[in-house]
């Protein structure tokens, strides 16, 4: 056998020696020279999870236009699944130096447009120890960050190996390549998450990611001014015979200024949508909107219903009021409201008095001159029965609140259905909040039963007496218009019981009290015609006249 090695090394042992060398200078060779790395695939794309990667499909990122190959020396991400995102994941285009960052600010970012193919890109890893030194200098504020536009698609593989000595060629070469595109890079939508604040949330592959936006202020149309507006009014007074008392169309009356009906209320911040009649009834298709209230509320409805149609007559609207419990009792002087149809929309506008909004039913019914209870904590009998059948509620309570009107209809307060002995609740403010948080809260809860319910508390119009009140000699003789102002300015209700009960509930305030106030001259005054001498109107406006606006403001927010 030692002959044999002898024999062997005698003849083969320069062969051998060749041999070994060249396999030593190759495996050098391998490490050291950059040609051979262009060669094969890079060892961290070998070493992928085959659960992640599927060949068969192009999971490339794709921009127009489209980026030179770069293989950042740091990347974070690898291909997999469709339409899926990790939570902690960052694009690694995000990498650069300071100078990338500025140099990426200063180029638009409308100079390039990026999409996401069908594949889809599935991001992992830790985030890079340049995106958390940028982060920490202020250099990382941009959420999506891309390359400029030189015509290849950006490929980048996820860095698993752990051998750095044999990754020392391949990360020199990402290195300095990366090095060379780095003042290149600009800020796009190419990172598929997207930051709030510190924190960041996943974005569908499918669609480009966009920077979060701040949502819109919520328009205060409470807030604005009185401007002279020769588009209005938006019917006539001489007109308007169906639908509006003669006892409010001032037209019909001694009154001989009509400067009042050319004004338009202009919120401050925003624009107050046009109110079009035909836009209304399309808004309102197959809906109902009911007013419950008292006469300012009448007012309101009578004045809804002479905008939708222009004052004009309208012999196809029908009167549904039966269909809701709305008719005229023997004795009464009028009915408990009103209700009409528009079949062109099958949209219905009703009206149904309840001045106090608290339920009210007779204590003796055998007996005509029985006292009635008034259910402070109770809402309307009618408005229990068909809030099923409303779509848009507008409510409102105010100027009946007050020892002669409980003496002379003779009203007795009870809380809990028995006679009230709270001392407290029996003042007369005292027991109208009472009211208005009971019914609104009440209204509150039947909301998640009829998702499709919008609730509105209208809060208080205001009254314009001077020297005394309704039958004490008060007036309101000025009518000139915008005399005691026209612009209101502040961001809090005048009717700070009605802003208190809606705070919290998902019942909308329908804020009219400030805007109304400085408009004076709209109301009755003395040309009322059924008013004795000596007693004027200063309560109930004139229409075409102010109550045009509310319904302006409540088509706004519907």
């Amino acid at each position: 056998m030692k002959g044999s090695f002898y024999g062997l090394k005698g003849k083969h042992l320069s062969l051998i020696t060749i041999v070994l060398m060249c396999i030593t200078i190759l495996i050098w060779g391998w490490e050291k020279t950059p040609l051979l790395t262009n060669l094969v695939p890079p060892q961290t794309l070998l070493e992928l999870d085959p659960e992640t990667y599927d060949d068969s499909v192009d999971n490339s990122v794709e921009f127009v236009p489209s980026e030179p190959e770069i293989h950042l020396d740091k990347g974070v991400a690898t291909f997999a699944q469709r339409d899926t995102v990790k939570e902690e994941s960052h694009f690694a285009a995000q990498l650069g130096s300071e100078q990338s960052s500025q140099k990426s600010n200063e180029i638009s970012s409308d100079l390039v447009t990026t999409h996401v193919k069908e594949s889809g890109i599935f991001l992992n890893g830790a985030k890079d120890k340049q995106v958390q030194e940028a982060e920490k200098d202020g250099n990382a504020e941009c959420s999506t960050c891309s390359t400029e536009a030189d015509g290849k698609d950006v490929k980048i593989v996820e860095e698993k190996g752990s051998n750095q000595e044999e990754q020392t060629a391949v990360d020199t070469r990402h290195k300095e390549k990366a090095e060379e595109k780095n003042s290149d890079l600009q800020n796009q939508n190419v990172d598929l998450v997207t930051p709030i604040g510190s924190t960041y949330t996943n974005t569908s592959v499918d669609k480009l990611t966009t920077p979060m936006q701040t949502p819109a202020p919520v328009c205060n149309y409470a807030k604005g001014k009185w401007v002279v507006d020769n588009k209005k009014p938006l019917y006539s007074g001489h007109g308007c015979k169906q639908w509006l008392s003669g006892m409010w169309a001032c037209r019909l009356t001694q009154r001989t200024d009509f400067a009042y009906e050319k004004l338009s209320w202009q919120p401050k911040d925003c624009q107050m949508e046009e109110f079009e009649g035909s836009k209304f009834l399309k808004r309102m298709q197959d809906k109902t909107l009911a007013f419950v209230g008292d006469s300012l509320g009448r007012q309101q409805f009578q004045s809804l219903m002479c905008m939708i149609t222009g004052g004009k007559e309208r012999h196809d609207v029908m009167d549904v009021g039966m269909e809701y419990g709305i008719a005229q009792a023997r004795g009464d002087v009028r009915p408990s409201g009103w209700a009409y149809r528009f079949p062109s929309t099958n949209t219905t506008i009703l009206y149904y008095w309840s001045s106090t909004l608290c339920d009210v039913e007779p204590i003796n019914v055998t007996n005509p001159a029985t006292h009635y209870a008034m259910h402070l904590d109770r809402p309307p009998a009618f408005l229990r029965h068909y809030i099923h059948k409303f779509d848009v509620l507008v409510l409102n309570t105010g100027h009946h609140w007050n020892r002669g009107k409980l003496k002379a209809n003779r009203w007795v307060m009870h809380v809990g259905g028995v006679p009230n002995t709270d001392k407290k609740i029996a003042m007369i403010w005292r027991a109208k909040n009472v009211t208005v948080h009971s019914v609104v809260n009440w209204v509150n809860s039947q909301l998640p039963k009829y998702p499709g319910l919008k609730a509105f508390y209208r809060t208080l119009s205001p009254r314009h007496f001077v020297g005394g009140d309704w039958n004490t000699g008060g007036s309101c003789d000025n009518t000139t218009p915008m005399s005691i102002g026209k612009e209101v300015l502040q961001d809090v209700s005048n009717d700070s019981d009605a802003a208190g009960a809606v705070r919290g509930t998902r019942v909308k305030l329908l804020d009219i009290t400030a805007l109304s106030q400085v408009r004076d001259e709209g109301h009755i005054s003395r040309f009322s015609i059924t008013a004795k001498s000596g007693v004027q109107d200063c309560l109930h406006w004139c229409l075409p006249g102010v109550p045009d606006t509310w319904n302006e403001i409540l088509f706004a927010q519907i």
